[in-house]
């Protein structure tokens, strides 16, 4: 796979506390550089961003409920509608493990629809769904990617980065396998190398979150050609 290749299935992501406009317009400039296909930022964020990235064609992505997942469905789904006015084009949910730990399935479902239709209503492109991978079973994930899929969302997403484990390549197979071509699957949370990016998307990924982009970016391009890179 060349750098252009995979700086394409890349969202190059700026999601730490405390960061500073320096990092956002960091964010977008190694993100035009590179020709990402996304960028992803808090909330707050999104009008710096979405100025920032006037004329590139770059995806601004933005989250809600983040990182726990456990706010108000109402406040998550007006926090989505509000990021999307602001310009961001999509929207990566957090799943509310607890609920679904519980066994409350019927609000699951409904928090993950209240911000799909919220994002819909403010014209937004879709909406992702992050499941937090390492605080759930096998059977938990599966049962997330029902509910994603039935609320209409069109990505399931491995975690936000900041919880247990970060983005393995047993759990991309996971949700390939429970969503089939239906949804879109996103891996995020440590994804440090290209060998790890590369070996993500060959799982069944087809974006990833990403803060280190350059970096694995960079040594990609710097691989000999018969370093076997894998992919096209």
């Amino acid at each position: 796979m060349t750098p252009a290749a995979l700086a394409s299935r890349i969202e190059h992501t700026e999601l730490r506390p405390g960061a500073t406009a320096a990092d956002i317009e960091r964010l977008c400039r190694e993100a035009r550089q590179w020709r990402c296909g996304g960028v992803c930022v808090a909330p707050a964020w999104v009008p710096r961003m979405s100025a920032l990235l006037r004329g590139a064609d770059i995806r601004l992505v933005t989250v809600a409920g983040f990182p726990h997942g456990d706010t108000l469905p109402q406040a998550k789904a007006r926090e989505a509608a509000l990021a999307v006015a602001a310009g961001a084009a999509e929207v990566d949910m957090v799943l509310h493990a607890g609920m679904l730990r519980s066994g409350e399935a019927a609000a699951v479902a409904a928090d993950i629809r209240g911000v799909v239709e919220a994002v819909r209503a403010a014209g937004g492109k879709g909406v992702k769904v992050i499941l937090e991978c390492g605080r759930l079973t096998d059977a938990e994930k599966r049962r997330a990617c029902a509910l994603a899929e039935a609320a209409g969302a069109g990505f399931v997403k491995t975690g936000t980065g900041f919880g247990p484990g970060g983005a393995t390549v047993e759990d991309v197979r996971l949700l390939r396998d429970a969503v089939g071509t239906r949804l879109g699957v996103k891996a995020a949370g440590g994804i440090r190398t290209a060998a790890a990016a590369l070996a993500l998307l060959e799982a069944g990924a087809d974006r990833l979150g990403c803060s280190a982009s350059p970096a694995i970016l960079e040594a990609l391009r710097s691989r000999p050609a018969d370093a076997g890179a894998g992919g096209t």
